[in-house]
């Protein structure tokens, strides 16, 4: 019997995708495809899969053609399938001549003429376009336009920034002046502007009907942010905190393992977010239109410890550093939150410098994510006997935000019917506690910092 074999991702099956399995078929006697896995499929950066990886299986076994549909789950397999399957023909499309001419050591390869005209790419840029406007800080608006580009069915229209810069040179999408221009125009918006406007924006976006992505926090109150939740619930609309890091494979990876108790019960989070290069070391006469370091770095750094540990604390400790001349605008400060079984702590700062790790201990080990950890590719689970250490890596492309930009335009296209990576307790959770650090007067206030010369430089702190 002569047994062939080929791999897919198969989402959206179309008319090109049964013309090569039948052909493929007509290889041999017995046809065993490859479906790829969800976490494969991220790994190898194609993220815009619509379907999960048992509706995909499904469509294939239903088609009748394959004898025997199996997984594909991580890099080499193919050899491994083609030894443990006794394979004499591989093949797959010719848009991949070459790439696998190194399985020739092992069976016949064929590449496989593909019908033209049709894609699963295609298909789901046509099965909706999300028009999306972008407002906001320069430097963020730029980093999210160009992850778009690699987003099937999202389309930037046009964008507004703040008076930090423009969109001179970039050559991406329209650039206008006005809010009330961009809801106009657009089905959803992306919006980096300061955390002080961002409630009266969202509202205005959420009545017209539009979906947001909103840079952390959403409001400056708990309540607030409850309160425009609700409202984006009663429209089938959207509204997700734009988190990056929630979206990493790596830091999704390391909340399982640790949910799973891989390292017994988590006790203690502790995450650290701090930079240098928003402020400059000359004075500045005015903070007006700049975050502040609660405001910047504080979501991040509080994102594991609610996602770990929960959102029920039991008390809240605030520490914080204003910068000289500028009261009210914190250049350092920590959150501390105690829990009924567990302990959270984030740092974070613009004045100040550390060590931007993330440490997860457990009652059998703990998860150590070196900086900058909001980035991470990379993170090590440890045990008491370093011989049981495990390292993880995983693919980071476009920080996170690719894969963030795919959630947020499926969770719309399902009428908020889809479950996003950061939990509405979560978001309102974040600010909450951000804007009780803003108000409370029982806190520990540290000597304000003057900056000096080592806190220079040009940018944005995420």
């Amino acid at each position: 019997m002569r047994k062939v074999i080929t791999y897919g991702t198969y989402d959206l099956l179309h008319r090109g995708h049964v013309r090569l399995l039948e052909r493929a078929k007509a290889l041999g006697d017995y046809l065993v495809v490859g479906v790829t896995a969800d976490g494969f499929d991220k790994v190898r950066g194609k993220i815009n899969v619509s379907q999960t990886l048992n509706e995909r299986m499904r469509s294939v076994q239903e088609l009748g053609i394959a004898d025997e549909v199996i997984v594909e789950e991580y890099e080499g397999q193919k050899i491994d399938d083609i030894r443990r399957m006794g394979i004499d023909v591989f093949t797959v499309g010719s848009d991949w001549v070459g790439k696998f001419d190194y399985l020739r050591e092992y069976c016949e390869v064929v590449y496989l003429d593909r019908t033209q005209g049709v894609s699963s790419t295609e298909l789901r840029a046509e099965s909706g376009h999300l028009r999306m406007g972008y407002v906001g800080k320069r430097v963020l608006v730029e980093k999210y336009l160009r992850e778009s580009a690699f987003v099937n069915g999202v389309d930037p229209t046009c964008a507004m920034i703040d008076s930090d810069g423009s969109l001179a040179g970039c050559g991406l999408v329209e650039q206008v002046n006005d809010f009330d221009e961009i809801v106009g125009r657009c089905d959803a918006i992306y919006l980096a502007s300061h955390p002080n406007q961002h409630y009266g924006q969202i509202k205005r976006a959420l009545e017209a009907g539009k979906h947001v992505l909103c840079e952390s926090p959403i409001a400056s109150t708990r309540e607030a942010c409850q309160e425009l939740q609700a409202l984006a619930r009663s429209k089938g609309l959207v509204l997700a905190d734009a988190i990056k890091t929630a979206y990493s494979t790596a830091y999704h990876r390391l909340l399982l393992l640790a949910k799973s108790g891989h390292i017994g019960r988590v006790l203690s989070v502790r995450a650290v977010c701090t930079s240098l290069v928003d402020l400059g070391s000359e004075d500045i006469s005015s903070v007006e239109g700049k975050w502040s370091s609660s405001k910047a770095w504080g979501p991040a750094a509080l994102l594991p410890i609610l996602q770990l540990l929960g959102t029920n604390y039991q008390s809240a400790d605030f520490v914080r550093a204003d910068l000289e001349g500028h009261a009210g605008f914190d250049a350092f400060g920590e959150i501390r939150l105690a829990f009924e079984d567990g302990y959270g702590e984030a740092v974070f700062g613009k004045a100040a410098k550390s060590e931007g790790s993330l440490v997860v201990s457990g009652t059998d080990g703990y998860i150590y994510v070196p900086a900058p950890w909001w980035k991470t590719d990379y993170f090590e689970v440890r045990k008491e006997d370093p011989s049981q250490n495990k390292r993880y890596f995983f693919q980071l492309d476009g920080e996170g935000i690719r894969n963030e930009l795919v959630e947020f335009a499926r969770a719309a296209e399902r009428g908020g019917k889809c479950g996003l990576y950061i939990d509405d307790s979560v978001s309102a959770a974040i600010a909450g506690l951000l804007g009780q650090f803003d108000t409370s007067k029982d806190h520990i206030e540290l000597s304000p910092i003057k900056l000096g010369s080592d806190t220079c430089g040009e940018g944005v702190a995420r």
